[in-house]
């Protein structure tokens, strides 16, 4: 599994020409502090996990090239979410005509003993990201941002551009698909 990057030391010299308003935040400032969670956003947005990397770094160049359109009134997380929900739209669009389905893991590798918990706490994350590519796209967006996020509903009903009172009853209904999920899972199991 490919980690999050943690820092703005992978942004590279074109970032410092990032065009930035006075008291804004530079571009390398933005990727160090939004990095992993573009990370987040983008897999739970349905991206594959070997995509995710690449999938980043379209966002951050988008980001870059529309900075100096950033509304200064509205957070600048809520701008790039709203960039990474069309990147990833993009991408999972691309995902379906891909012939090549590329594994993580060889089939010899071997795994020692002491990664049990590492092993369990993947398989729920497997499940999760399962059960979330099973739900409507508009479900989704609302239930990651709130739910896995932890954005105030009125800032995610913004960064979906809905009303909220919509983005509550999506969120109620991505739950209800959650649950409903997770039982079928633990049925099989």
């Amino acid at each position: 599994m490919v980690a999050p990057p943690t820092s703005g030391a992978a942004c590279g010299p074109a970032c410092a020409a990032a065009p930035a308003a006075p008291g804004a935040l530079t571009f390398p400032e933005i990727f160090a502090t939004y990095a992993p969670f573009v990370w987040r956003a983008l897999l739970g947005l349905g991206v594959r996990e070997a995509d995710v990397a690449d999938a980043s770094q379209q966002t951050f160049l988008v980001v870059h090239g529309k900075l100096d359109r950033v509304d200064p009134t509205s957070p600048v997380r809520t701008f790039i979410y709203a960039v990474c929900l069309r990147v990833a739209a993009d991408w999972r669009r691309r995902a379906h005509v891909r012939r090549e389905l590329l594994v993580e893991r060889l089939p010899d590798q071997r795994i020692a003993p002491t990664q049990e918990s590492h092993v369990a706490s993947r398989e729920g994350a497997d499940r999760l990201l399962a059960a979330l590519d099973r739900m409507d796209p508009a479900q989704r967006e609302v239930f990651v941002l709130y739910e896995l996020e932890e954005l105030d509903m009125s800032e995610v009903a913004r960064a979906v551009s809905c009303p909220l009172p919509t983005a509550y009853s999506r969120l109620r209904a991505a739950r209800r698909q959650l649950a409903a999920a997770y039982g079928d899972i633990e049925e099989r199991d």
